[in-house]
């Protein structure tokens, strides 16, 4: 992209406006069940002409939407390809526990112009590790080997869900915008901290956990290792101390309170973009914010569909960029 990016940021400065607001997400959660959900997203504009009403395929089009508007504004492949981290990531673990249980789960992958379902699954099925990138080639082949021999999924994502936060912290390391590292470098230290709290509640042990952190600036990972592998009351003891208090405030309250709080946390880190006129900021702010009200309506959807009260879903509602 260019230096000059004032026509891109007056572009999202409209854009903006559109932009689903927590009091959006309430009222959503208020509605009586899913056909209602998207009712009120088509008459927000979601969808596509080939979307109808079914929630996943107006999903995938807003999703669509967003990347090509994001491109259109000079975006390029070195900035999208460190932003799709998560969910490329993601497709391996899935395609490794396709292959590795002989399971078809299709359904479970993102879209992605490259590093998609068909991608993964021929490379592993066939163990052409060398056509992966230098990132993944030897979490990619642990992580099948562990698949085959033990079926053992949580161990499996472990592997790979260190090999994303490894690739994050170098990317954010790299990274030339001020905006891209600090939401990697944040992005990062949530996940340590969802980490270490899900080690505490299940007894894993302070290897086990340690080598599922990757090094982050907030805290010390060894640290933090060892309190959750005594107790979560030892780490929320420890969180007290540092950057990350709230999350031990939140986690008292609730498992769930606590994961709202992760994801309203990485989304109030970028924020204060909205005032940054003059950089790319604005422009992977708002692409950082439309993805998470994707991923939120999505899980307001499947609540709905589900079944689940009012209070329940409200509880769960993170908040919106807009």
């Amino acid at each position: 992209m260019g230096e000059n990016y004032v026509f891109a940021v007056a572009r999202i400065r409209v854009l903006e406006k559109s932009l689903l607001s927590d009091a959006d997400i309430i009222q959503m959660a208020g509605m009586k069940d899913e056909d209602g959900v998207v009712s009120f997203l088509l008459d927000k504009g979601w969808g596509d002409e080939n979307s109808g009403r079914d929630p996943l395929k107006i999903l995938a089009a807003e999703s669509a939407k967003v990347n090509k508007l994001i491109r259109s504004l000079g975006v390029g492949d070195d900035v999208m390809d460190v932003l799709a981290f998560p969910q490329v990531f993601h497709n391996l673990k899935a395609a490794v526990k396709e292959v590795g249980d002989e399971g078809v789960i299709s359904a479970a992958y993102y879209e992605h112009r490259v590093y998609d379902r068909k991608f993964f699954t021929d490379i592993l099925k066939d163990k052409n590790f060398k056509d992966l990138p230098e990132s993944m080639k030897q979490a990619a082949e642990n992580a099948l080997t562990v698949m085959l021999q033990n079926h053992d999924g949580q161990k499996s994502d472990v592997i790979i869900d260190r090999a994303c936060l490894d690739c994050m912290k170098k990317a954010a390391e790299q990274s030339k915008y001020p905006i891209i590292k600090n939401y990697l470098e944040k992005t990062i230290a949530v996940t340590d901290v969802k980490i270490a709290v899900r080690g505490a509640r299940t007894g894993k042990t302070y290897d086990f956990i340690r080598e599922a952190l990757a090094p982050s600036r907030f805290f010390d990972k060894d640290t933090l290792a060892k309190a959750a592998s005594e107790n979560e009351e030892a780490l929320i003891s420890y969180m007290s101390d540092h950057e990350m208090s709230e999350a031990g405030e939140a986690l008292k309250v609730s498992i769930t309170e606590f994961e709202k709080w992760c994801d309203n946390s990485v989304i109030a880190s970028i924020r204060p973009e909205k005032t940054n006129p003059f950089t790319i900021g604005p422009v992977i702010a708002y692409y950082l914010g439309r993805e998470n009200e994707i991923k939120t309506v999505r899980v307001l959807l499947t609540a709905k569909k589900n079944g689940f009260s009012e209070d329940a879903i409200k509880e769960r509602a993170r908040q919106m960029y807009g």
